[in-house]
């Protein structure tokens, strides 16, 4: 499908990448873009809704009620962007459990739950998309992020099943993986960043330039590069809305 002239959903839109996405979304062209938060009052002062093609929407994706108003109130959407999400600080074993439990209902749960509620508008819509954003992380697990790191993993599964159940219903799924991008949910956070460049017939991984840190205690498999990261602060959790 085409971005020109299409209506967009991004949640978790009132800052940081979801908010970057919103002004690439109008840089190319797109009729409208609903730019959504858990509140309103965080969306009004964004950068975004100086555009007149964006239009504030009020979406929790843990709330069902919250979704289900969403969908009723953007019906003409198109491309939904599955955004919104949090990330707690914890290992395996020392991890604050209900911590963990939050980043598996919002990232997983709550990208379900916004996808299965949007389906149904995509396909009377179609052709339409949607887009996961996910991370590099969600296929090599950082073990300070483990509550995190296998959420994203979920979602990722989630993207490639429904990758196959779509299909034929004139919705294109798309993940989107990025490395650590400089935001508020890495507030406090130091990461080293090694290039390598991917070698089929050597033993190592190499990844080229311009690509994700990489950690050379971690082996990923193709293409899934892990990434070596420290915490500075003492905040456990970095939400990308408020």
């Amino acid at each position: 499908m085409k971005i020109a002239g299409s209506t967009a959903l991004v949640t978790g839109a009132n800052r940081g990448l979801g908010a970057r996405i919103v002004n690439e979304l109008l840089a190319a062209d797109v009729a409208k873009v609903y730019a959504t938060a858990r509140t309103l009052g965080s969306i009004a002062g964004s950068s975004v809704i100086a555009d007149s093609r964006v239009e504030p929407l009020a979406l929790d994706i843990t709330d069902p009620a919250s979704v289900r108003a969403a969908a009723a109130a953007a019906s003409d959407v198109t491309v939904l962007v599955n955004n919104a999400g949090v990330l707690a600080f914890g290992g395996v074993l020392d991890g604050d459990l209900g911590s963990f439990e939050r980043d598996l209902r919002t990232n997983y749960l709550g990208t379900l739950r916004v996808t299965r509620e949007f389906v149904p508008v995509l396909e009377r819509n179609a052709p339409a998309a949607v887009v996961n954003v996910l991370t590099l992380i969600a296929l090599a697990p950082v073990p300070p992020m483990a509550g995190y790191s296998a959420s994203k993993a979920a979602a990722h599964s989630l993207t490639q099943a429904l990758r196959a159940e779509l299909r034929g219903r004139g919705i294109e799924v798309l993940g989107a993986y990025p490395g650590g991008i400089d935001t508020d949910m890495l507030a406090g956070v130091e990461g080293t960043r090694r290039h390598r460049k991917w070698s089929p017939s050597g033993s190592s991984p190499r990844w080229p330039r311009g690509t994700a840190p990489c950690s050379p205690t971690m082996r990923p498999p193709p293409p899934g590069p892990s990434i070596s990261l420290t915490r500075s602060s003492s905040s456990r959790c970095w939400p990308t809305e408020s």
